[in-house]
C-alpha cells in the first residue's frame, strides 16, 4: 500500500476527488476564501436571488477580510442567511453564554456583525446556529431556501468538519451512515480537545467544554460548493488523508470526495510530509 506521507508536494491532490487549491501563505488563504464569499453573494444579489450558506467561526482570518470586501465594495448582506456550523455547550448540554470567550456565537458578533455597515448587514433573523432541542430547525432553514450555496470552514486535526467528530474506537460505522447523520448534540474527541486547547486555551485541556452543537454532514452535503480551509502546519497529516486516504468516516472530510464542487484551500506549510525525515530534507 501506498504511504500517502511520502507523496511529493507537486503531487498532492492528482487523483483526488478533492480540488487542492494552494496558498501561499495562511493570509493568501484568507483572503482568498473571504473572496469567493464576497464574490458569490455579489453574482446572488445581481441576479436578484437571497445567499445561503453554512458558516464556520472558525478559522476567523477570513471574515476580517470579508467585513472589508462588503464595506469598501457595498455588498448588501441584506438578502444573505448564514447558519453556523457548530457551538459549544455546557455540562448540562446548553449553549455557553455568550459573554464567555469561547462562545461562537458571542465570537461572530464581535467579530462580523458589528465591523459590517448597519445598512449593509445580515438582518437579525438571518442569523443562526443549531439550537439543542430543535436541531430539526437546520434543515427546515435549507428547505425553505430551496437550496444551500455554500459550506465552508476549516478542517479539524482528525479531519472533521464542523464538529461532526469520526467514530470513536470499535464503533462501526459506513459511509453512507456517516453522510446520513443530522444536526445533533456530541461529546468532543480527545484530539479536537487537544488542538482547541492548545489553539484557545493555553494548553489547558480543562478548559475545552466537553460538548458541542453541530450542523450534520447530512445537511453539509447537500451545499452546492464545500469549501475546506487548511492554514497551518498542524492540518498537513489531515490534508493528506483527505485528498489521499481514500473514502472513510474516520476522516470524515475524505468523504467529501464523493461531493461534485468540492475545494480544499490550503496554505503550503499544510503540504509538507508529516515523516520527519522527509521534513528536514525538503529544509
Amino acid at each position: 500500500m501506498e504511504n500517502i506521507n511520502l507523496i511529493p508536494e507537486d503531487q498532492l491532490g492528482v487523483g483526488s476527488g478533492i480540488r487542492l487549491a494552494v496558498c501561499d501563505t495562511e493570509h493568501d488563504l484568507y483572503w482568498r476564501m473571504a473572496i469567493e464569499v464576497a464574490e458569490l453573494i455579489k453574482k446572488n444579489n445581481d441576479a436578484g436571488e437571497d445567499t445561503i450558506m453554512i458558516v464556520p467561526y472558525g478559522p476567523l482570518g477570513p471574515y476580517s477580510r470579508l467585513v472589508y470586501l462588503v464595506n469598501t465594495h457595498r455588498i448588501s448582506l441584506k438578502r444573505c442567511t448564514f447558519i453556523n456550523m457548530d457551538e459549544y455547550l455546557t455540562d448540562d448540554k446548553q449553549y455557553l453564554d455568550k459573554s464567555d470567550p469561547l462562545s461562537f456565537r458571542g465570537g461572530m458578533d464581535r467579530i462580523f456583525y458589528s465591523q459590517i455597515d448597519d445598512e449593509l448587514n445580515l438582518l437579525p433573523e438571518n442569523r443562526h446556529f443549531p439550537i439543542p432541542g430543535e436541531e430539526y430547525r437546520v434543515a427546515e432553514l435549507i428547505k425553505k431556501a430551496g437550496k444551500l450555496d455554500m459550506a465552508w470552514g476549516g478542517v479539524g486535526i482528525n479531519g472533521h468538519f464542523a464538529f461532526n467528530e469520526p467514530p470513536e474506537p470499535g464503533e462501526v460505522v459506513t459511509a453512507d451512515e456517516f453522510l446520513d447523520r443530522p444536526t445533533r448534540v456530541l461529546a468532543i474527541s480527545r484530539e479536537t480537545k487537544t488542538i482547541n486547547a492548545y489553539m484557545n486555551c493555553g494548553g489547558d485541556l480543562d478548559g475545552i467544554p466537553k460538548y458541542c452543537i453541530t450542523v450534520g454532514m447530512c445537511e453539509i452535503f447537500g451545499a452546492r460548493r464545500v469549501r475546506m480551509c487548511m492554514p497551518r502546519d498542524w492540518n498537513a497529516g489531515a490534508l493528506r488523508k483527505v485528498l489521499h486516504g481514500g473514502e472513510t468516516p474516520a476522516v470524515p472530510c475524505s468523504l467529501f470526495n464523493r461531493h461534485p464542487d468540492a475545494v480544499l484551500y490550503a496554505a503550503r506549510v499544510a503540504l509538507t510530509s508529516p515523516v520527519p525525515e522527509i521534513r528536514i530534507y525538503n529544509k
